[in-house]
C-alpha cells in the first residue's frame, strides 16, 4: 500500500485520488436562473442525498472553472435550484452543459434541451429528464480555499417530478431509470448491471 499524507500533497493530486476512488458518483445536474432571467445548467459529481426528513440533497462546486460558479452565484441570489437526473441517453447533453461558458449563456440552449418550469420555485428543469427535484436552499457551507475549495450547497426538496412509467407506487424501477455515474477524468459508468444482496436481519 502506498500512503499519502494529505497535508504533504498538492491539492490537485489529492483531488485525483479522491475522485478516482469515490466512484461511481451520482451526478447532480443543477438548473438555476439568475436574477436577470438567464437560465443556467451544470453537472456536479460532488452530489448526493443526505437526509430523508426533510428530503435533502447536497452538491458542491469544487475546483471548477470560474464560469461554472454561475450555479453557485445564482443559488446565493435566488435560494432555489432544480436537480435533474442524468440518464445514459442524456449523457451527451449533460456533457455539453459542462463547458466553460460566460454567465449570459443559457446551457439549455447550448445542449439543445427543452425547459420545463418548476411549480413551487423559480428555476428551470430539464424537460426530458425522467426525474426532477425542486429545491429550496437550506444553507451553504464553505470548505477550504482556492484553488480546490468547495461551497457545499444543502437544498430541501419541496417537490419531486418522476416519469410515471418508472414508478410502482413510490418505488423506482432502477433498470428503467438507466442513470450514469461519474468516475475520474472523462470516465462514466452506466448502472445496467444490477444485482441483489439482501441485508441480514
Amino acid at each position: 500500500m502506498q500512503r499519502f499524507v494529505t497535508e504533504e500533497m498538492d491539492t490537485t493530486d489529492a483531488y485525483k485520488l479522491l475522485s478516482g476512488l469515490v466512484v461511481p458518483r451520482p451526478i447532480g445536474w443543477i438548473g438555476t436562473r439568475s436574477n436577470g432571467g438567464v437560465n443556467n445548467l451544470a453537472p456536479f459529481s460532488f452530489f448526493n442525498a443526505v437526509a430523508a426528513s426533510p428530503p435533502t440533497v447536497i452538491f458542491a462546486p469544487t475546483g471548477q472553472p470560474a464560469a461554472r460558479k454561475d450555479t453557485l452565484a445564482n443559488v446565493r441570489e435566488t435560494e432555489m435550484f432544480s436537480v435533474n437526473i442524468v440518464t445514459h441517453s442524456l449523457g451527451p447533453a449533460m456533457n455539453a452543459s459542462s463547458g466553460t461558458y460566460p454567465a449570459d449563456v443559457d446551457e439549455f440552449e447550448v445542449a439543445g434541451l427543452a425547459v420545463r418550469e418548476a411549480e413551487l420555485i423559480d428555476a428551470p428543469m430539464v424537460a426530458d429528464a425522467p426525474a426532477n427535484f425542486e429545491c429550496r436552499l437550506m444553507q451553504i457551507v464553505d470548505i477550504g480555499g482556492a484553488p480546490m475549495g468547495s461551497s457545499v450547497v444543502f437544498g430541501e426538496i419541496v417537490a419531486f417530478h418522476v416519469d410515471e412509467t418508472l414508478l410502482d407506487g413510490t418505488r423506482v424501477d432502477q433498470v428503467a431509470l438507466d442513470p450514469i455515474g461519474r468516475h475520474a477524468g472523462n470516465m462514466y459508468s452506466r448502472a445496467n448491471q444490477l444485482y441483489e444482496m439482501p441485508r441480514p436481519d
